[in-house]
């Protein structure tokens, strides 16, 4: 995959305050890349550079083949900021908000009204372009938002927080508009606090803090780096004549099997990390006639990965 945003070493001082130190990662091209961290960790300055909003103390940040600092004027027309903050017009409506901002980037006329339109629509607004945010709910204005940073067709789009404070309904239309911009061709890096959003729409993961890599991959790669095993704990009830012996050794025998306890009413067995289908180790359960009243999966989830490797929760 070719890299669409490349950062290495970038460092960024507030006086003697280091906001970003020594950071490096990639972007690849068509990818939506999850960019998360506590708050402090360096993220909104990461973002602000990539940008072009910030300056750096050293370090380079290219953009489809482009330094930042040299092209700054060609990259910003390449990228589309949806912010954390909602920074939509309250006096102008819907089709007035798109339209303003999809005009800073150069559209005018037939060309500007039809991309206000068709962004809209994308965000399932086409039927509230005379409305005001005031008249919104949360979700529709985040969902303004989204139409104001995408109008223009960019190539590059960072959200930031894009879900913050909306219902489900507007949560599950967001992240799944944001897949489908993938799937046209952009390339999203996306912050969030809800480690399941990242978890579900994210092809690889970047964990930083205090301004440093903390570690990068995929969500199956990050899941690695702190447990070899899934853990799955089945609740049964054991018959008077249960072999106990026998039925650990038939278990564990199984391929992706690394180990079999039997305690009071409970089986945990542990199964290699590639191992998700359980139906295959639950027959060869039921051939003692154990009844199965319970299966809990203890997989880590990005959540366990977080606080492992920071040592604190995100926030």
């Amino acid at each position: 995959m070719k890299n669409y945003v490349s950062v290495k070493n970038l460092v960024k001082h507030y006086g003697d305050v280091c906001a970003v130190d020594n950071l490096s990662f990639h972007v690849g091209e068509g990818e939506i890349f999850g960019l998360i961290g506590p708050n402090g960790a360096g993220k909104s300055t990461t973002i602000n550079i990539i940008t072009t909003l910030d300056s750096y103390t050293k370090g380079t940040v290219e953009i489809a083949g482009m330094n930042i600092e040299s092209h700054a004027a060609e990259i910003k027309k390449l990228i589309g900021v949806v912010p954390q903050e909602i920074a939509v017009y309250p006096h102008l409506n819907a089709l007035e908000n798109v339209k303003f901002f999809a005009s800073l980037y150069g559209l005018k006329g037939a060309e500007l009204d039809r991309a206000a339109r068709e962004a809209l629509a994308f965000v399932g607004l086409s039927e509230k372009l005379k409305m005001k945010p005031k008249q919104m709910s949360g979700g529709m204005k985040r969902r303004l938002n989204i139409a104001c940073g995408i109008a223009h067709d960019p190539k590059l789009i960072i959200m930031d927080e894009p879900t913050v404070g909306v219902d489900a309904q507007s949560r599950d239309h967001i992240l799944h508009s944001i897949q489908v911009l993938r799937e046209r061709g952009a390339t999203v890096i996306y912050t969030s606090h809800y480690m399941n959003e990242v978890e579900q729409i994210c092809d690889r993961i970047a964990i930083v803090d205090h301004g440093q890599m903390v570690a990068e991959g995929t969500c199956a790669e990050l899941v690695s780096m702190i447990t070899e095993f899934n853990t799955f704990t089945l609740k049964t009830r054991f018959p008077a004549n249960f072999d106990e012996k026998a039925f650990i050794k038939e278990v564990s025998a199984y391929p992706a099997i690394h180990g079999v306890t039997v305690h009071e009413d409970c089986v945990k067995i542990e199964t290699a990390l590639e191992c998700s289908d359980f139906s295959d180790i639950l027959e060869l359960i039921r051939k003692f006639r154990l009844p199965v009243i319970s299966v809990v999966s203890e997989i880590p989830d990005l959540d366990s990965v977080f606080l492992t490797l920071t040592g604190h929760e995100i926030r």
